[in-house]
């Protein structure tokens, strides 16, 4: 059984470090300083555990790096949006009503695919905002198609995609900060 684990995590190591991904570290950076810098924000969403991902995202940007930032994934906000608005349309119609001119946003999807986190980038491209995505799967998903920053994951596996995702997030929050061991409170 030992070799299943030492298999899984060589995936990890191999797939977390593409020859460009400091290149978007530095990107998605410099775009976290120039949001904090004009006191914009970062505005995070996705579905079900990247909805998890964007939440910890938004308030790891928020508290630890000073990088004001909200996320989509309130019950109340998502089935009161999914009811009016149908579920394809909520998270664009949340960025209607929450985004401001020199905001950005943060979109994870493992396939790149769900209609709500295409519909909401291609809303976001509409109105100017910047778009930064997180997906796997296909190197060529709608999602990826449509961001200003893209991290990718050559993966079909959902649990490593999403904890790349999470990993690179929190990478970029650490980067903001200059450091990776702080105090949080």
């Amino acid at each position: 059984m030992a070799n299943f684990y030492t298999t899984y995590y060589d995936k990890y190591f191999k797939l977390m470090f593409s020859e460009d991904i400091e290149k978007k570290f530095e990107e998605f950076k410099e775009l976290a300083v120039n949001i904090k810098s004009n006191k914009n924000k970062l505005i995070f969403a996705g579905n079900g555990a990247s909805a998890s991902i964007s939440a910890h995202g938004a308030v790891d940007f928020t508290k630890q790096a000073g990088v004001r930032s909200i996320t989509f994934s309130d019950a109340n906000m998502i089935t009161a949006f999914s009811n009016d608005y149908g579920y394809d349309n909520w998270m664009a119609k949340a960025l209607d009503f929450y985004s401001n001119d020199g905001d950005a946003l943060v979109l994870t999807s493992v396939s790149g695919e769900s209609p709500s986190v295409v519909l909401a980038a291609q809303r976001a491209k509409e109105s100017g905002i910047k778009v930064v995505t997180f997906s796997g799967r296909s190197a060529k998903n709608s999602l990826r198609g449509l961001g200003d920053i893209n991290f990718w994951v050559d993966s079909n596996a959902y649990n490593i995609v999403e904890c790349i995702h999470m990993m690179w997030i929190t990478t970029v929050v650490d980067s903001v900060i200059g450091k990776s061991e702080y105090e949080v409170s």
